[in-house]
């Protein structure tokens, strides 16, 4: 018998921030060269702290602390967002890219607020 995986792997809100990073990483390497070290590299870190903060927050001992690093990945969220717009504004990435990776943004931010009220939640009657 195979263990399952367990962890912050198993977490919705994990899983759609880590395809939000991936999408993010394709759509970047079509940005242009002189965008390597600015925007490119700026919305590549943005995304790859959301998984990164859930993950080391499912880490962490406590709710309070696990919550923190829930509210950086949504601050992250928000500086997608609006690197995702300027890249569309800039020309680098289309209307039809842009609406993809900012509904999987959307899906992403709406996960994650849910998973936040459940930890509040649950360390109100604790």
């Amino acid at each position: 018998m195979v263990n399952e995986v367990k962890g912050f792997r198993t977490l919705a809100a994990w899983r759609k921030a880590y395809d939000l990073t991936l999408v993010i990483y394709r759509l970047s390497r079509t940005f242009p060269r002189e965008e390597t070290y600015a925007l490119s590299s700026q919305l590549q870190r943005a995304a790859v702290s959301v998984p990164a903060n859930i993950a080391e927050g499912y880490e962490r001992k406590s709710k309070k602390e696990y919550l923190q690093f829930l509210h950086i990945s949504q601050g992250s969220l928000g500086e997608i967002e609006t690197y995702l717009l300027l890249a569309r504004d800039l020309g680098y990435i289309d209307e039809q890219s842009y609406c993809g990776a900012n509904d999987l943004r959307e899906e992403t931010a709406r996960i994650l607020r849910g998973l936040i009220r459940a930890i509040e939640k649950a360390a109100r009657t604790t």
